[in-house]
């Protein structure tokens, strides 16, 4: 952790949350000495200070740690930067519209990135009536299997949650184009236009 950078970053969270060091100091039980330290960069908070600092100064931990605030630009409606999240101890799969600070089960989680389809996850889309069926050719078992299956468009997310020892496949309405998604809890994300 680059200490000038933690300090330079507390210094602007705590003025535009309107506190003095003298107060945020009383919020972590600690001097306005203290926190005049770790501002100057010659210091920084004990590990049982950052949630409640992180909190005081309304930013996650990882935004603290890192100095930087991370902003979600994307005010639109458009999913196609859509970012697929999944936690590896319980395996929860979190979507964000754009960037985040996402954790789950206590650890920070990164957003998936995106692999082109190989010959073990081969896709196959057939147009039945209004949807299409997406199988993958793919023997699922409890330690190897696809979790989830999803559709992207510019306005609609459609995302199927799969078991292992099911089979891997689906109907989902696609209309117009967009991004098919599926993941793999031992190869990772893998996204196929549509």
């Amino acid at each position: 952790m680059n200490q000038e950078k933690f300090g330079a970053f507390l210094i602007q969270r705590r003025t535009q949350k309107g506190l003095t060091q003298e107060a945020l100091g009383r919020k972590l039980s600690v001097t306005k000495e203290i926190i005049s330290r770790w501002e100057r960069g010659q210091g920084i908070p004990n590990i049982s200070l950052f949630e409640p600092l992180s909190k005081a100064l309304q930013v996650s931990v990882s935004e603290l740690i890192s100095g930087t605030i991370i902003e979600n630009k994307n005010i639109s409606s458009n999913l196609r930067r859509s970012k697929f999240y999944v936690c590896t101890l319980c395996g929860n799969v979190i979507h964000a519209t754009g960037e985040a600070v996402i954790s789950c089960c206590g650890i920070s989680l990164s957003p998936l990135e995106a692999k082109e389809p190989d010959e073990e996850h081969k896709i196959t889309l057939t147009p039945v009536e209004d949807e299409h069926f997406i199988t993958i050719d793919y023997k699922m078992t409890k330690s190897h299997y696809i979790s989830f299956i999803a559709f992207v468009s510019g306005d609609r997310l459609r995302l199927v949650k799969l078991y292992p020892e099911g089979n891997p496949e689906t109907r989902i309405s696609i209309r117009g184009g967009g991004s098919l998604y599926i993941y793999c809890n031992n190869h990772g994300l893998i996204r196929m236009k549509v």
